[in-house]
């Protein structure tokens, strides 16, 4: 009885989606995973995935078997390679996910420094804005603005940051600045979705009180640097987080308004940048250095705060 194949095996399944998939991916028939996967359930006698013709899901027994899975494989690989180097070296794949904007302006130069520093690890970044269920991607660290509500996950802040509302210099000149919240029905905004949903409310302070405005944008994107590329282009004004845009405010090509009224969701730790992980007793060396790697560098671009959240 091989444990540690069963849990490759299993973790092959989850990451694939698919039994057929794992197979292929270990040398192994159908047939053979099927009938493993099935002793697997009935050595512990608990349901380990939900199956369907077209879905495959993880019970709760299955999620807590597939972190421990995980956990033990990486700690097998970490054991592996101090065997076959005899030294401690870093080494080995990171799968990393950050937004589009956040990826291609702060977190790829910093991978292309950490890489060489560390040349034996092979990074995977993936730029998207959707929230991933670690447990089930196969991911290292999502890099997102706000948590995910998760007890299994763990947040380090990278940088403290706050929501403006920003157009190029053009628009304004042609369409004026709005002075008032109120003003914004008047003009073509630019909206995110997320997980089908238009992301349209946007929240303001007057007077300290927290008010929100349903705005019409004439624009929609699931891709925050579409919506940055937008605004640039003088297509409307847009509702971004400060470090996506800073560079641009910087050169003169956005402007922010109505900074009035958001002045005061600049603590809220919703918009703050963070580093998320599983939680796990041994963490691969190799995710260690580079998380304490990208808070180290967000510290000197002045806006990163170490500690834990």
């Amino acid at each position: 009885m091989d444990k540690f194949a069963d849990m490759t095996l299993f973790a092959s399944i989850v990451k694939n989606q698919g039994l057929a998939a794992a197979g292929r991916e270990l040398g192994l028939s159908p047939a053979t995973v099927t009938a493993r996967l099935q002793a697997l359930e009935e050595r512990y006698g608990v349901k380990l995935l939900n199956r369907s013709t077209r879905h495959l899901s993880l019970t709760d027994s299955g999620a807590l078997y597939h972190q421990a899975c995980l956990e033990i494989i990486d700690s097998v690989k970490a054991a592996e390679n101090l065997l076959q180097t005899g030294v401690k070296e870093v080494r080995g794949v990171l799968k990393i996910s950050a937004p589009r904007d956040i990826g291609k302006q702060y977190i790829s130069p910093m991978i292309s420094e950490f890489c060489r520093r560390y040349p034996d690890v092979t990074p995977y970044l993936y730029l998207n804005d959707n929230l991933s269920n670690l447990a089930e991607s196969g991911l290292d660290v999502v890099i997102r603005y706000g948590d995910l509500a998760d007890s299994n996950l763990v947040s380090r802040k990278l940088a403290s940051s706050r929501r403006v509302l920003c157009a190029s210099p053009d628009y304004l000149a042609k369409n004026g600045t709005p002075l008032v919240p109120q003003e914004l029905s008047n003009h073509d905004c630019l909206a995110m979705v997320r997980s089908n949903q238009e992301l349209k409310t946007w929240h303001f302070q007057d007077d300290n009180q927290h008010n929100t405005i349903t705005v019409v944008p004439s624009r929609f994107s699931d891709d925050g640097e579409v919506i940055r590329q937008w605004a640039l282009e003088g297509a409307g004004i847009a509702l971004k987080s400060i470090l996506d845009v800073q560079h641009d405010i910087n050169q003169q090509r956005l402007v922010t308004v109505l900074n009035g009224y958001m002045k005061n969701f600049t603590a809220s730790a919703s918009a703050d940048l963070n580093a998320i992980y599983l939680s796990r007793r041994h963490q691969p060396k190799r995710l260690r250095l580079f998380i304490d790697f990208i808070i180290e560098r967000f510290q000197q671009l002045g806006a990163a705060d170490p500690e834990h959240t």
